[in-house]
């Protein structure tokens, strides 16, 4: 319904003068004889008047227009469906269904009395039409989700009241209990309260890496329920073998035991394990006897070789800031005292090599020969003319034998990898390192990370930098005291935090290989779930490694049976993106192909595709969960046979409907119908004018 008002801020006697000047040029202009019938002449007169007046009234007057618009909204119920797999296992489905027929009659109903009704169930992000035709087969229970996903979608508008539908079992998000809402909740319990007998495997607990050859622990939780003094055997498996076998004995009913299998990582790759209890007899459900845990073995770390003239502390602090990540192996090696372990290493640390003993000298030539990327950390014993020539990022001008003593300053402009900046200030109160003394140059492929502080003055010397020459990458620490900066950062803090960042991520930086490779096909996470779509993301370059598209590609899964499928897309700017769904729980093989420039690309690789199972691990419903919800938003609380009930709540306490308004006001010389109307009477004056012979 709209409302239409004149408003005006000039005196409304300017009306009548408008009028009258209308009435005046109207006369003046049509008062004399004419060469058309008294009819035309008066016609003609009266559109001039009313073009003039509403001139006048539009110039002298300035009027305004007033639109007041009220729209009726209709209060909504929203129906918040449960449809996880639980609601499934524990009920009956003709009595579910029934339940869902009552309350698509109570939609029905509300219907009738001019009520909107909308649907949403676990899926937040589908749209649900029928609630007879609800499927129960979603893999986790997240109630405060549901609500959430209500709250926002109904802020600000008339919504009336939630018919939630649960058992009350979640086994994702927080509890709906725990959260404020706004409009009242009226839940349906559904489910058996009662706890039912089950062994169980409530979690399983292994490291997600393994290093081929090592042996690695795999801890599985069993739980009995109404079993107790009852005893199982706890299997592990692997590819139908059977890896391990361990017997528990449960004390009392509710009893958790751990138990502990040891087992070596033989194969490389993503590896699947399967940890399985017994059934006993008389047990509610089976689907959670069994478990499956993924852990990708790898072949070795990442090796680090240290190369130094002498033992020195600051060794010992790169060992312990890089050997915190398991990834690493970390070697010592002193020139003509101890052997060299490996042949190939992915990183070395030079230590004061090279050095005026010429200790290692040969040895760091034969790694640089191979391209092995360098750390370089300098000292007293640093021959800095050899090093200059090294072109490792950094160049220093050395003044005799002098030593400095500065401190580090951290370079803001730095981006290439992240710090937090309250972290970084630590730097500022760290002790001095010893640098050589001298003038300092950084090359242009070079990156500084800390500057030198002399005293109470910044410079702008490097201190730390990272250097890519030609594709080899390089660092160079311009001085010793690294042990002192973790002592003393442990005295700040009680911790070792920044110093072994910059360290470890210093030699993250150098020891990541860089992926030369013109077709990458990748899927977005290593993991999925079962009820999951596999995404896969597609890059391809041209020589220039240059992003390239419309190239058809490939693709073959392998499965652990080595059952394969193949599939073929073509990847555009617009969607890169390549979707797979329905592969049933594994490890999957890929390997992906394509012809770039007439050469035959490939790219492969591994994904895990995991069943959830968190439905299997409760069948108890929890309707006292409902109950406090309802209690808490002013709703009500009914069990699944008490559908009259709740169609009399629900029906008794209709919210009214809300009017909403808006009024707008607009000048009417901006109207532009208004100036069509005074285009159409100009024209139609001027045209009659002309047909009869006037001017």
């Amino acid at each position: 319904m709209e409302k239409l008002k004149l408003i005006t801020q000039a005196s409304p006697w300017l009306i009548l003068v408008c009028v009258a000047i209308g009435l005046a040029y109207a006369l003046l202009l049509y008062s004399k004889k004419a060469n058309w019938s008294k009819t035309t002449n008066r016609i003609l007169g009266t559109l001039r008047f009313v073009l003039v007046t509403i001139l006048c009234l539009l110039l002298l007057l300035n009027p305004y227009l007033r639109q007041v618009s009220n729209t009726i909204e209709k209060p909504t119920v929203v129906f918040a469906i449960d449809n996880s797999q639980s609601i499934a296992t524990t009920n009956d489905s003709v009595k579910i269904r029934n339940l869902y027929k009552e309350l698509e009659n109570l939609g029905d109903a509300l219907k009738k009395d001019n009520v909107n009704i909308d649907i949403q169930n676990l899926d937040i992000t589908s749209i649900a039409k029928n609630i007879v035709q609800t499927p129960l087969n979603f893999a986790s229970s997240n109630l405060s989700a549901i609500l959430n996903t209500i709250k926002n979608n109904y802020e600000n508008r008339n919504l009336d009241k939630v018919v939630l539908v649960s058992d009350g079992i979640y086994n994702q998000g927080i509890s709906p209990v725990f959260q404020d809402y706004s409009f009242p909740v009226y839940t349906v319990g559904v489910g058996d309260t009662t706890q039912k007998r089950d062994i169980k495997l409530a979690a399983v607990l292994a490291n997600k890496v393994a290093y081929l050859g090592n042996k690695f622990p795999v801890v599985a939780e069993v739980e009995n329920i109404g079993y107790p003094g009852r005893s199982v055997n706890v299997y592990l498996s692997q590819n139908g073998q059977v890896l391990g076998r361990k017997r528990v004995t449960f004390k009392e009913d509710g009893e958790l035991q751990q138990v502990t299998f040891l087992t070596e990582a033989k194969y490389k790759g993503m590896q699947r394990y399967m940890v399985y209890v017994d059934a006993l007899e008389n047990e509610f459900t089976k689907t959670n006897n069994a478990r499956d845990v993924y852990i990708e073995v790898i072949d070795g770390k990442e090796k680090i070789l240290v190369i130094a003239p002498t033992p020195h502390p600051d060794i010992k602090a790169l060992k312990s800031a890089i050997t915190k990540n398991d990834n690493y192996s970390f070697d010592m090696h002193i020139p003509g005292i101890t052997k060299l372990k490996n042949e190939k290493y992915d990183l070395i640390i030079a230590h004061q090599v090279p050095n005026i003993y010429r200790n290692g000298r040969n040895l760091l030539a034969r790694f640089r020969k191979q391209g092995t990327p360098i750390f370089y950390i300098l000292g007293s014993q640093s021959d800095l003319n050899t090093f200059n020539s090294l072109n490792a990022g950094l160049r220093i001008n050395r003044r005799g034998r002098q030593m400095d003593e500065v401190t580090p300053i951290f370079n803001d402009k730095f981006n290439t990898f992240n710090f937090e900046r309250e972290k970084v200030k630590v730097f500022k109160k760290l002790p001095p390192a010893s640098v050589p003394f001298g003038s300092y140059g950084v090359s242009n492929s070079a990156q500084v990370i800390l500057h030198q502080r002399v005293g109470s003055i910044e410079t702008s010397k490097p201190l730390l930098v990272i250097n890519e020459l030609n594709g080899v990458k390089s660092a160079v620490m311009a001085g010793e005291g690294l042990w002192e900066w973790r002592q003393e950062e442990y005295a700040l803090n009680e911790k070792h935090e920044i110093v072994d960042e910059i360290v470890s991520k210093v030699v993250q930086y150098l020891s990541t290989k860089e992926d030369k490779r013109r077709l990458r096909v990748y899927p977005i996470n290593n993991e999925f779930y079962d009820f999951e779509k596999v995404v896969f993301e597609t890059e391809m370059y041209n020589k220039l490694y240059e992003r390239i598209y419309d190239v058809k590609v490939n693709l073959t899964l392998t499965n652990e049976k080595g059952k394969t499928s193949t599939y073929s897309f073509t990847p555009t700017e617009g969607s890169s993106r390549f979707e797979i769904s329905g592969l049933s729980k594994g490890v999957y093989k890929y390997s992906a192909a394509a012809t770039i420039k007439n050469k035959n690309e490939v790219s492969g690789g591994e994904f895990t595709i995991k069943s959830l199972q968190l439905e299997a691990l409760n069948n108890t419903a929890d309707h006292n969960l409902l109950r406090q919800l309802s209690k808490k938003t002013a709703g009500r609380f009914f069990t699944m046979n008490q559908t009259a009930e709740l169609k009399k709540a629900v029906l008794d306490t209709r919210k009214p409907n809300v009017l909403h308004s808006t009024e707008e006001i607009q000048e009417m010389i901006h109207l532009k119908w208004i100036f069509f109307v005074l285009m159409a009477l100009a024209t139609i004056e001027w045209v009659t004018r002309k047909y009869q012979g006037g001017y």
